[in-house]
């Protein structure tokens, strides 16, 4: 395989479009209550990480009763990942959100989850939450009624809280609270793409309100076009909820999503190490740097410091510079067969991303970033059978069958990934 980029018959595409669009549905997708904690919330607190100083102390919390929810898997059939144009999507989209997240647990997970057993538990499940189960505090967002139809599955979930975008930032430590709740039933680590909004200090707060066992990757999304700002706005948010909340949860920094993938396209580039790759490289590399150098001003010098990209386009000094890097693959978008589609992920993932990492002095670890199969078609993708196999329930069900059991085999350890576009004005 090409260092440069897949081979014709390992050709990814990416799974997402720059631009949503106006069309695309929102009605039947669950919302939450009406919450007071906006995201210009003071989630300070006098003691930082102790949680009975929480913002949450004293107000009534109960969760949401979230009966219907609706997958939106967005594909661009411009974007490819060898030689199309890619953008800054994080400023468009919501990613890993946990009302997509629902569409797994609905279907059922092979390692536990059963459609019977979820849809013998939605009734109960439902009409329970609207008043509080006996033993339940309302006061207390750590005692949660748990669904008994849901399983661990999962190593691991690619989260950002609806709400997390700039301009609007509408998102409230209410509703990242209920997501962690049912997070917390699914997988014990989540990793964010960016910092914006308030959503380090929100999920941090909300991982202290619930007491549950989760571990997270925080992120930092700069731009290439900005001369730093963003990546500076979003140290100070991170540094800021390492303060008042502290690093129990906290494993590491992510510094850059997929920056070399869209820098290089932008240019018309498709191989990481060429001359666009190096531009891009000298703007992360420092961007990366800075941030070993706020931990270490903080003494935690434990969390670790990496960078995640596209599986195919990770710089040789970008990853030589990081304790980690976290690769995106995707088996759908790279035209593989629902039966091959797991098989695919592991190898593609070995001999391309593991493989670059051990050749380097660092030897960083390496995760999947993101892998998945969509359920769906949207306004991006006219046909859902653009790929080999069709994008369906039924097949991410088999996707999930096949690549959990084998990725917990093996050792992989890697984030589901969903996408979901939370309103038409996004």
């Amino acid at each position: 395989m090409q260092r440069g980029g897949y081979s014709s018959s390992m050709q990814q595409v990416a799974p997402y479009s720059d631009t949503p669009s106006s069309n695309v549905p929102s009605s039947g997708v669950a919302t939450h209550a009406p919450s007071p904690f906006d995201s210009s919330h003071d989630l300070s607190e006098p003691t930082p990480g102790n949680p009975t100083n929480h913002p949450l102390a004293g107000q009534p919390y109960m969760p949401v009763p979230q009966t219907t929810y609706q997958n939106i898997e967005t594909r661009n059939s411009d974007w490819l990942e060898q030689s199309q144009k890619a953008s800054k999507r994080s400023k468009y989209i919501v990613i890993g959100s946990v009302i997509t997240l629902a569409v797994l647990i609905a279907v059922g997970v092979g390692v536990g989850v059963t459609l019977s057993k979820k849809s013998s538990n939605n009734s109960s499940t439902s009409s329970s939450s609207a008043t509080a189960p006996a033993g339940t505090n309302p006061n207390d967002p750590s005692n949660f009624p748990k669904n008994s139809a849901l399983v661990n599955s999962f190593w691991g979930i690619a989260y950002t809280p609806l709400g997390s975008q700039l301009p609007d930032c509408g998102n409230n430590l209410t509703e990242v609270i209920e997501d962690i709740q049912l997070l917390s039933q699914i997988t014990t680590n989540i990793r964010l793409y960016g910092a914006d909004c308030n959503q380090s200090s929100l999920v941090l707060a909300a991982i202290q309100a619930t007491k549950v066992n989760m571990s997270v990757y925080l992120g930092n999304y700069p731009a290439s076009d900005d001369n730093g700002t963003s990546y500076t706005r979003q140290k100070g948010e991170i540094q800021t909820a390492l303060e008042q909340y502290g690093a129990g949860n906290v494993v590491g920094i992510t510094v850059g999503n997929e920056f070399i993938l869209d820098y290089i396209t932008e240019a018309g580039q498709t191989d990481p190490n060429g001359s666009a790759g190096q531009a891009a490289a000298a703007m992360l590399v420092p961007w990366i740097n800075d941030t070993r150098s706020m931990l270490s001003s903080m003494g935690l010098t434990n969390i670790s410091v990496g960078n995640a990209d596209a599986g195919s386009y990770f710089n040789n000094e970008v990853l030589s510079a990081v304790d980690y890097g976290m690769a995106n693959v995707h088996p759908w978008f790279a035209n593989q067969t629902i039966d091959n589609a797991a098989a695919w992920t592991a190898e593609f993932f070995s001999s391309t991303d593991v493989a670059l990492a051990q050749t380097l002095p660092n030897k960083p670890k390496m995760y999947i970033a993101e892998t998945g199969w969509p359920t769906g078609t949207s306004s991006f993708n006219a046909n859902p059978n653009d790929g080999p196999s069709l994008a369906s329930v039924a097949n991410l069900q088999i996707f999930i069958n096949d690549f959990a059991c084998s990725a917990t085999q093996n050792g992989t350890e890697y984030f589901f990934f969903e996408v979901r576009i939370p309103s038409p004005n996004v």
